[in-house]
């Protein structure tokens, strides 16, 4: 059968593949503009140019989506996991082999340096090369009978249609990781990528139905979060919903949430403490402790927002940390920099905020601190030290391009200190010595814990964080469990 015809429009830099790059959304297996004529501009961070627009769809087009994925999801909740297993590997394959222009349409509507975003799509991938395999997994659990001349069995059965609801910060991955885990369990998904990236997502799209993804099972919900996600809150037919974004909005939806009694998957803020003892490896933890910081330009959940310094080391990690972090490149990501552009001129002024607030209350400044002149979106890579603990940067957090250090002279004091918000995501630990590793690690109240090394996350780990970071997990077999429900069936055989 024909494909119908689709709008497209390639982008500045050359795509090897120019269908990827879509400007319309993405329902029912069709691509489409809104009734309403309205669109919405994406803009490069880089330099401010249009990249292209997309239709901003209207409430009730959000719901033509739900009607789509409703529809879809009796054949594909009874597809066999292997069959769903053989689509989702075929999306993954398709992923891989279009990593260059992926990323490349990353980056223009992104800003984060090319190899970041080859780096995302690598890991956008990876989710659904595991939940390929998983799709085969979700068994009948067979369950030692309570009962006399009866049998006992326990089934994972799909919950329905899903709504995923995604940042700009990573694009690709927090679309894969959670359109994977559900469509593996059986779920179509109603996705909704934010106004500011929504290239990447329909790229993905794209992909799904050369996979053959059925109409329905994938759909992406272009526009305004005001207008789409309200619907799909109050939508009963929509039975779960995984969010990725700012503690607040996720409250909000938590909220919105209660009258239809979804289930709720919420990857929300991070307000990482990165500490380290005066036996860490000294030039290993300056190294690990930049990339915890100024990953995605600082741009992510799990940077290092608060970095805790033994006094014994303080002065010589201050150096070290601030002589690297000055010699970092800074510029557009096409040109593939060590930092890129902030998202928009609210994260520039929150830098700007964060570091006056700071300094007026008696920090001292080592570099950075102001706007990069490569742009108006770009700001220095920046070193504060001496950081007092009323400071607004210890309190909120930065995501962007600006490290906080301070002292500390003991190990309960520091674990206090860390534990001391209502975030807790991830924390980063630097030492050398096996018990304190596992003290701190028991103590520090975060979801993951990283030791001596940045590196953490990938498909076979149950990403989540403890607190007002968000509820369940996604990545493992975890991943999974928010998109089923469990049945019990008790059965005579007598």
């Amino acid at each position: 059968m024909s494909r119908p015809a689709v709008r497209t429009s390639a982008p500045s830099a050359p795509l090897t593949d120019p269908a990827l790059f879509r400007a319309q959304a993405y329902i029912g297996g069709t691509w489409r503009d809104s009734a309403s004529g309205r669109v919405v501009e994406v803009a490069n961070p880089a330099d401010g140019t249009i990249v292209n627009t997309v239709p901003a769809l209207t409430a009730d087009e959000s719901l033509e989506a739900v009607n789509a994925a409703h529809r879809a999801f009796p054949d594909w909740a009874h597809t066999l996991g292997w069959e769903r297993s053989r689509i989702l590997r075929r999306w993954f394959e398709l992923m891989a082999a279009a990593r260059e222009d992926l990323a490349i349409i990353m980056t223009l509507e992104q800003g984060k340096p090319l190899s970041e975003s080859r780096g995302e799509i690598d890991y956008a991938a990876s989710f659904v090369e595991f939940f390929a395999e998983e799709a085969k997994r979700p068994n009948i659990e067979g369950v030692t009978s309570h009962l006399p001349d009866a049998e006992v069995e326990v089934w994972r059965e799909p919950v329905g249609v899903a709504a995923l609801v995604t940042p700009w910060n990573f694009p690709c991955a927090m679309i894969t990781r959670k359109a994977a885990a559900a469509m593996a369990a059986g779920c179509p998904v109603v996705v909704h990528p934010s106004r500011e990236t929504p290239f990447s997502a329909l790229a993905l799209a794209e992909l799904a139905d050369r996979a053959g993804v059925p109409p329905g099972v994938f759909n992406v919900v272009t526009g305004r979060s005001s207008e789409v996600v309200p619907p799909w809150m109050a939508e009963p037919r929509v039975r779960a919903l995984s969010f990725t974004g700012s503690t607040e909005v996720g409250k909000l939806l938590y909220r919105q949430s209660a009258d239809t009694v979804k289930r709720m998957v919420m990857e929300l803020g991070g307000h990482a403490p990165l500490i380290v003892f005066g036996d860490a490896t000294f030039d290993e933890a300056v190294a690990e402790s930049i990339k915890a910081k100024f990953a995605t330009s600082g741009q992510d959940c799990l940077a290092a927002n608060r970095l805790f310094i033994e006094r014994p080391i303080y002065d010589a990690f201050c150096e070290a940390f601030a002589k690297a972090t000055a010699a970092m490149s800074v510029g557009p990501g096409m040109d593939d920099p060590d930092i890129g552009p902030l998202m928009n001129e609210a994260a520039v002024k929150k830098q700007e905020e964060h570091v006056a607030d700071a300094l007026e209350k008696g920090a001292r400044l080592l570099c950075g601190g102001k706007r990069h002149s490569a742009g108006p979106l770009f700001f220095e890579p920046t070193v504060l030290v001496d950081v007092p603990p009323d400071a607004l940067i210890w309190r909120e957090e930065t995501f962007g391009p600006v490290a906080a250090l301070a002292p500390f002279d003991d190990e309960d004091e520091v674990l206090r200190r860390a534990n001391d918000s209502e975030a807790g995501l991830v924390a980063y630990l630097h030492t050398n010595d096996p018990r304190r590793i596992y003290r701190a690690s028991r103590a520090l109240r975060y979801g993951m814990v990283a030791v001596n090394r940045t590196k953490v996350t990938g498909a076979p780990i149950p990403f989540g964080g403890y607190k007002q970071s968000g509820i369940g997990r996604e990545g493992a077999r975890l991943g999974m469990e928010a998109y089923t429900e469990v049945k019990y069936v008790c059965r005579d055989w007598a």
